[in-house]
């Protein structure tokens, strides 16, 4: 492979990355070091499932991509080994699944991340971690937009059994 085709390569893949972190809803940036192969294998699959995208990539090329996609302050992000998660619909699902498995996989450590195209550091991924999913929240939601009409209902059913009741006595 020629060098010019090494670097036009490099260039395609610093602006894949690019796009990635544009389009993205959150990105979480770990630090495997430590995992076994089938730790990271769980991971992935855990990952995959919720529609998230994990990477291993180099650190200069994720420099390069997030320094192109605007977002600044993530030098110190990537260092050491690191793996990226992508996750183009959820926000809270990725910061979620990490934080979940690290409880369990305590060489897992969460670097930094990017949420809705703003850089966070690890305390604001582990405060979206512990926020409920997306399906949480709209059940929540619909519980709250639920319960005037159930109140109401109890009460016109209550109001018609004490009309029964009157009219049979």
């Amino acid at each position: 492979m020629s060098k010019a085709s090494v670097i036009a390569k490099k260039e395609e893949l610093v602006n894949e990355l690019t796009k990635k972190f544009e389009d993205a809803q959150a990105v979480v940036v770990v630090d495997y070091r430590g995992l076994t192969v089938g730790q990271v294998t769980e991971l992935r699959k855990q990952l995959r499932d919720a529609g998230i995208e994990m990477r291993v990539l180099k650190n200069t090329m994720l420099r390069r991509a997030a320094e192109a996609a605007g977002l600044e302050g993530m030098e110190d992000v990537f260092k050491g080994p690191t793996a990226v998660a992508f996750s183009n619909e959820e926000v809270v699902a990725p910061a979620k699944i990490i934080a979940e498995f690290a409880k369990d996989a305590e060489a897992l450590e969460i670097k930094g991340g990017v949420l809705e195209g703003k850089v966070a550091d690890v305390d604001q991924i582990n405060k979206i971690a512990k926020l409920p999913s997306r399906e949480g929240l709209l059940s929540m939601l619909l519980s709250v937009l639920q319960a005037p009409m159930r109140n109401t209902a109890l009460a016109v059913k209550a109001v018609a059994e004490k009309k029964a009741e009157e009219e049979a006595a």
